[in-house]
C-alpha cells in the first residue's frame, strides 16, 4: 500500500481501539490491541503522518527514534527495594519508570488529554541489549515494571532489512502479535501532501515530468545512491529561502538533500530552465487578464515541459492565494464563534463592572487566557499542525488587540464596546470578501487563457484536475465559486468521478449579526 492507504487505515485502527461501550470499557480489549507496525522504505513520510492523524483525531501524540535509546533509558535505572515476606526481610532489584512511559504521563498531565499514540520509529533497529525488553513491550506493552496507559495505541516503524544495516528481524512469535503495514513509495500520493504542504513548484513540475525520480534507491560503483520523499521536501524548503534571500541555488546544494548525481543533474537544469520561464512569462499579467498576444502564441507552441511548467507556475500562485484566503476564512469562523459566545454572555450581564454594566474587557481576558491554554495544551500534545497554529496565533492577535483598543478608547463598556469590536471584526470580513473576489477573478482569468493557449488539451484536463483534488481549492470552489471550472468540469465529466470532493463549507455571514 503507499503512505496515504497506511495512514487510513491506521487512522481507523486507533479510531476503533479508543472506541468504548456504554460502560465506558473499550470495545477491543486493551490486551486484544495490537500494535500497529509499518514496515517501509526510508523517508516516505511516516512520521508526519502520525502527526497527521493525532491532529484529525484531537489526541496526543509521543514519538521516540528508538536507534537513541540504551536498555538504561528505555527500561529504567535498578533500584534497591527493601520488603518483607513471612516475617523474613529481602532486597528486591526493582526498575524506575522508563522514560518513554514517563513521557506519555507527562503529556496527560501537561496537556489534559488522556488518550494518544505511542510513535516508536526504527522499532527494528533497537541493541542487541535493548531487543528481549523491546519485544516484551511490543507483545505486552511494559517497560520494566511500567505499563503503557490504557488509552495509548502503540504505532511502531521500521525500515526493511534492505535499506538498513542495523535491522533485526522480528520473529514469528512477535510478527504475529503485531498488525503489520507495508508501504511502498508512491508518487501520486505524495503529490497529494506535497500540495497541501506547499511543496516548491519547481520540484512538482518536474517530478511531472520524472515520475520515476521521485523515490529511488541504487548501490553503483561509488556507493549507495538515494533519492527520497524527505529529500524532495527538504530541498524545497531551502530553495524557498533561497529564493527569498536572492541566492542563488546550484548542483552543490541540491546534492546535499538529492543523492543521485543523474537526478541531480537534470533537476539542477531543469531549475535554471524553470527560473527563465519565470522571467520571460509574465505570469502576474496573465492571472490579472492583460494577456499579451505574443505570450499567448509562445504558449501554444512551446514544447510540452515549458507548457508544464508554465501551468505549474500559474497554478502555484493562484492556489498559494487559494490557501490563504481559505486560512483566513477558517480563522474568521473560529473567530465569530468566539465572539458570538462573547456577546451571549454580555446579554445575559454574567459579569459587572459593579456600576451595573458588563464588563467586556474582562470577558475578553477571560477569551485570551482561555485560547492561550487551548493552545498550550496542543503544543504539548504533539497534535499542533502549523495551520492550526497560524489560526490560534490571529485569534488570539485580534482578541488582544481589541481590548487594547477599548481600553484606549476610555474604558467602554456594555454595547458600546461590543459595538467597537464587531466594527473590529467585520473590517476583516470586509477584507476576506475582497480578497476572494479578487481570487475569483484571478481565477478566472487563468481558464481563460488556458483556453486561450491550449485549447481543450490535456493543460485544461490538468487544471480542472488538479483544482478538483486539491483540498483548499475546492472548498473555495464550493463557497465561493468559479463559472469556468463548472463549465469546464461539466464537459470533462470529472464531476461525476470526484463525488464529494465539493461539498460545501459552512458559508461565512459576513453580512449576519454577531
Amino acid at each position: 500500500m503507499n503512505i496515504k492507504q497506511a495512514k487510513d487505515y491506521i487512522e481507523n485502527t486507533v479510531r476503533l481501539y479508543l472506541k468504548r461501550d456504554e460502560f465506558g470499557e473499550y470495545r477491543i480489549p486493551v490486551v486484544r490491541q495490537r500494535p500497529v507496525f509499518l514496515l517501509g522504505v526510508p523517508g516516505i513520510g511516516k512520521t508526519a503522518i502520525m502527526e497527521q492523524i493525532a491532529q484529525e483525531l484531537h489526541i496526543a501524540l509521543v514519538s521516540y527514534s528508538m536507534t537513541h535509546h540504551t536498555r538504561q533509558s528505555a527500561l529504567g535505572l535498578p533500584f534497591i527495594s527493601h520488603r518483607e515476606y513471612n516475617g523474613m526481610k529481602y532486597d528486591v532489584s526493582e526498575y524506575t519508570m522508563s522514560e518513554i512511559i514517563a513521557s506519555i504521563y507527562e503529556v496527560m498531565e501537561k496537556s489534559g488529554i488522556l488518550e494518544g499514540i505511542l510513535f516508536l520509529d526504527e522499532i527494528n533497529c533497537v541493541s542487541e541489549t535493548l531487543a528481549p525488553s523491546m519485544l516484551q513491550f511490543l507483545q505486552y506493552k511494559v517497560f520494566g515494571r511500567h505499563k503503557a496507559p490504557d488509552g495509548w495505541v502503540i504505532v511502531t516503524a521500521g525500515n526493511p532489512p534492505e535499506y538498513n544495516k542495523s535491522v533485526r528481524e522480528f520473529d514469528v512469535v512477535t510478527m504475529d502479535r503485531l498488525k503489520v503495514l507495508c508501504v511502498e513509495a508512491d508518487y501520486k500520493a505524495w503529490k497529494e501532501y506535497a500540495q497541501q504542504k506547499g511543496i516548491h513548484v519547481a520540484i512538482l513540475s518536474f517530478l511531472e515530468l520524472k515520475k520515476e525520480y521521485f523515490y529511488r534507491i541504487e548501490t553503483t560503483v561509488d556507493g549507495r545512491s538515494y533519492v527520497t520523499a524527505r529529500g524532495w521536501e527538504d530541498l524545497s524548503e531551502i530553495l524557498s529561502l533561497y529564493e527569498e534571500e536572492g541566492m542563488q541555488a546550484d548542483e552543490t546544494l541540491v546534492e546535499q538533500y538529492i543523492r543521485n548525481e543523474r537526478v541531480v543533474k537534470e533537476f539542477t537544469a531543469y531549475y535554471d530552465l524553470f527560473n527563465k520561464y519565470k522571467k520571460e512569462y509574465q505570469i502576474e499579467e496573465i492571472l490579472e487578464g492583460e494577456m499579451q498576444a505574443q505570450t499567448i502564441e509562445r504558449a501554444r507552441v512551446a514544447a510540452f515541459d515549458e507548457r508544464l511548467s508554465l501551468l505549474g507556475m500559474l497554478m502555484d500562485k493562484i492556489q498559494s492565494e487559494i490557501r490563504e484566503d481559505m486560512e483566513t476564512s477558517d480563522y474568521l469562523v473560529a473567530l465569530l464563534k468566539k465572539l458570538k459566545a462573547v456577546k451571549a454572555v454580555l446579554d445575559k450581564g454574567a459579569l459587572s463592572d459593579g456600576a451595573g454594566q458588563v464588563s467586556l474587557t474582562q470577558m475578553l481576558e477571560n477569551q485570551i487566557q482561555g485560547q492561550k491554554k487551548q493552545m498550550e495544551s496542543a503544543q504539548m500534545a504533539g497534535s499542533f499542525s502549523e495551520g492550526e497554529k497560524r489560526k490560534g496565533r490571529r485569534i488570539l492577535k485580534f482578541l488582544e488587540e481589541s481590548k487594547k483598543q477599548i481600553l484606549l478608547e476610555g474604558g467602554l463598556e456594555g454595547k458600546e464596546a461590543f459595538a467597537l469590536l464587531k466594527t473590529f471584526f467585520d473590517r476583516q470580513a470586509l477584507s476576506l470578501k475582497t480578497e476572494t473576489d479578487r481570487t475569483g477573478r484571478r481565477l478566472e482569468n487563468l481558464f481563460a487563457f488556458v483556453e486561450e493557449a491550449f485549447a481543450k488539451g490535456n493543460e485544461m484536463l490538468i487544471l480542472v484536475t488538479e483544482l478538483t483534488v486539491n483540498n483548499n481549492s475546492a472548498r473555495f470552489i464550493g463557497q465561493f465559486g468559479c463559472e469556468a471550472y463548472e463549465r469546464h468540469n461539466k464537459e470533462l465529466m470529472l464531476s461525476e468521478r470526484s463525488n464529494g470532493l465539493l461539498e460545501e463549507v459552512s458559508a461565512l455571514d459576513l453580512d449576519g449579526e454577531l
